[in-house]
């Protein structure tokens, strides 16, 4: 097993991460009757997607000697209703000002990102708008 997640009431629920014992609790968000003091399901699976994207990024980084450290990634959600679904998940990469890269890497960078697993996971109808803002 991966996980285990118990329902905790008032529209909470725990999921334990049974290799490290790690806990998140979700909460349903504010426009679907729940508390919003907590990350979504959905929230999770936004944010899934560029945690997964910048770890990739991470691994092929360490392969052309570049340090990512400190580079941050915004993510929005979006909803759509009739079924109530994700439709889109905006991604926007702001990297550390004094990070050195070419061109080169910055396309291999790029390309390992849209290749994590959570990218080629999601359904082809959830639109991923996906920006990389690389320093000047």
């Amino acid at each position: 097993m991966t996980s285990q997640i118990i329902y905790k009431g008032e529209l909470r629920t725990e999921a334990k991460h049974l290799q490290s014992g790690t806990v998140i609790e979700t909460d349903a968000p504010t426009d679907n009757q729940g508390k919003g003091e907590r990350f979504s399901p959905t929230d999770l699976v936004a944010t899934a997607l560029g945690s997964c994207m910048l770890s990739i990024m991470g691994i092929k980084a360490r392969e052309l000697n570049v340090d990512l450290t400190g580079t941050k990634v915004d993510i929005t959600k979006v909803m759509a209703s009739d079924p109530r679904r994700i439709s889109g998940i905006r991604v926007l990469f702001e990297f550390p000002v004094d990070l050195q890269t070419d061109e080169k890497q910055r396309t291999i960078l790029e390309r390992a990102a849209h290749h994590c697993p959570v990218t080629k996971s999601l359904h082809p109808d959830i639109v991923q708008d996906v920006v990389f803002n690389w320093p000047i």
